[in-house]
């Protein structure tokens, strides 16, 4: 890149290229660095999800719908290219608590502009044949969806690349530009590159960037397993999981924590999660983990019991305690700005939050505040975190 950048992106996960590629339809010069490959951390280890259905109404929820319009609309001509399926969501209780509980949260999301459609126990096998018959109530919720997302964080560099973005793979940032208090760019193995404007993009690590340029955000890594299966013939039509997902999602326990989530692919596997546990970076392959995952996932589809798991693999979620993400300009350190903390959900809320940046980035109003994501917000929060 000739000239200065305007925005240097650190992280080439699906957050950063969806940045970056908004920046530059914006008009902005963009840089993309990562110290690895090009969705090389969290974005090649989920399992590509689209989601409303496990948010409460908030300004999570109003994030997701934002994005849900971007991918759709904003996003929708390039679709196809990473696979864009529009199966829905299925959530289903198991007992009359979590079944009352799941009627609260779609009145709650309906009211936010959710469409949730309330569904009994005899109404279940319509749009799931194979779920066992002792559930005794769900939720249908149409919005919800799914893509591909090494894909999508390929073809959006590949689309920012296109307006002149460069992106700089096994680059790793060691420390930042500083002109006073103001961050203006930063320094890599390879030299200094100077920027108008640094966005922190970086994931589980997000942290320890921030960290780089003296400020505190309590981005820490959450692990998650999924389970793969041997390819089958239509056995999961939507993605459906247990209603007490939604609690484990809004959880801050640090100990493990599994609820069943199960869903179909083209290629005839089915991907079984959910776990959720703080053990650092540890990617040591837990059987434990692996064995409840499958248990729970058999209460939901009997037919998995005599399945065959092909493989499993883990990857990072980055965790904020008060599961908002941070989105925007960092006043502590002007220049910083960031785009991590999405936890789980960084798929399905990249197009959005990559959307609000370039209008912020450009003087422009958003089309959601950002108050709410604010970086300096865990300045004053008791919460508990480290």
């Amino acid at each position: 890149m000739r000239a200065r950048p305007d925005l240097v992106v650190i992280g080439a996960g699906v957050v950063g290229a969806a940045s970056a590629y908004f920046a530059t339809l914006a008009g902005l010069r963009v840089l993309v660095v990562d110290r690895g490959h090009i969705a090389g951390g969290t974005s090649s280890r989920g399992e590509g999800n689209l989601l409303v259905s496990d948010k409460e109404a908030g300004p999570e929820l109003d994030l997701a719908l934002l994005s849900q319009r971007i991918w759709r609309e904003e996003l929708g001509e390039f679709g196809r290219l990473w696979e864009f399926d529009d199966k829905g969501g299925v959530i289903v209780a198991a007992t009359q608590a979590s079944a009352e509980a799941l009627t609260g949260l779609t009145a709650g999301q309906r009211a936010s502009g959710v469409t949730a459609v309330d569904l009994g126990a005899a109404e279940l096998p319509e749009y799931e044949p194979y779920l066992s018959r002792a559930l005794v109530s769900g939720a249908y919720y149409p919005q919800d969806a799914q893509l591909q997302p090494m894909l999508a964080v390929a073809h959006l560099l590949r689309l920012a690349r296109q307006r002149g973005a460069e992106v700089r793979t096994g680059t790793e940032v060691t420390g930042l530009l500083r002109d006073g208090e103001r961050v203006t760019g930063v320094r890599t193995r390879d030299g200094d590159v100077a920027a108008g404007a640094v966005l922190n993009a970086a994931g589980p690590w997000g942290g320890e960037l921030a960290a780089l340029a003296g400020v505190r955000l309590p981005v820490l890594p959450r692990r998650g397993f999924v389970l793969v299966t041997e390819p089958l013939p239509p056995t999961v039509r939507h993605k459906v999981y247990a209603a007490e997902y939604v609690g484990d999602v809004a959880s801050s326990d640090a100990a493990l924590q599994t609820s069943p989530v199960v869903e179909g692919t083209e290629s005839g596997t089915v991907l079984i999660g959910a776990s959720r546990e703080r053990v650092g970076f540890d990617t040591t392959l837990s059987p434990r983990v692996l064995r409840a995952l499958a248990a729970k996932a058999i209460t939901l589809f009997p037919s998995l019991a005599g399945v065959r798991a092909l493989r499993a693999y883990c990857g990072f979620r980055p965790y904020c305690p008060d599961h908002l993400p941070v989105i925007g300009p960092d006043p502590r350190a002007p220049g910083l700005w960031h785009a991590c903390g999405h936890e789980g959900a960084g798929i399905g809320l990249a197009a959005g939050t990559g959307w609000l940046l370039a209008q912020a980035l450009t003087g422009r109003t958003t089309d959601l505040g950002l108050a709410p994501f604010a970086p300096e917000r865990f300045d004053s929060a008791i919460t508990g975190e480290e």
